[in-house]
C-alpha cells in the first residue's frame, strides 16, 4: 500500500505545476506567440519545464501505486504524460512548439480535472 499522505502531497504539486503552465499559456494563442520574441521562447521554455516536472511525477506515482491510480483515468493519455518528460530532457534543444501548444491548448484542461479527482479521492482514504 502506498502512502495517501505523500501521494496527495505529490498531486498538489501536480496541480500547482499544471496551474502555471495555465497561467503561462493564457497570452500564447498561437504556435507563433512562443516563436516570434524572447517573451514567448520564454514561456516556451518555463512551460517545458513544467511539463517535466508533471511527467517525472506522474512517472513516480504510477511506480508507487503500481498502476493503479492512474488506470482509474482511462480518457488521459498517460503515456503521453509520461512521456513528454523523457522527449524534452532528452531533446531539449528541440522542442516542438506545435506539440507543446496543443498540449497547453487541449489536453492540459482534461488533465487538470483528472488531477482535481485524484486529490478529492485520495483526501478521502
Amino acid at each position: 500500500m502506498y502512502n495517501t499522505r505523500l501521494l496527495a502531497e505529490k498531486l498538489s504539486q501536480i496541480d500547482e505545476a499544471l496551474g502555471r503552465i495555465e497561467r503561462r499559456a493564457a497570452s500564447i494563442k498561437t504556435v507563433d506567440d512562443f516563436l516570434d520574441s524572447e517573451h514567448g521562447l520564454d514561456m516556451l521554455d518555463s512551460i517545458a519545464m513544467m511539463l517535466i516536472a508533471v511527467g517525472e511525477n506522474f512517472k513516480k506515482i504510477d511506480k508507487e501505486t503500481d498502476g493503479n491510480l492512474l488506470k482509474d483515468y482511462p480518457n488521459i493519455n498517460w503515456t503521453g504524460v509520461k512521456g513528454i518528460r523523457d522527449v524534452l530532457s532528452h531533446q531539449y534543444f528541440n522542442i516542438d512548439a506545435e506539440e507543446i501548444f496543443n498540449i497547453c491548448i487541449h489536453e492540459l484542461p482534461e488533465l487538470r480535472q483528472a488531477v482535481l479527482s485524484m486529490i478529492e479521492t485520495t483526501q478521502r482514504l
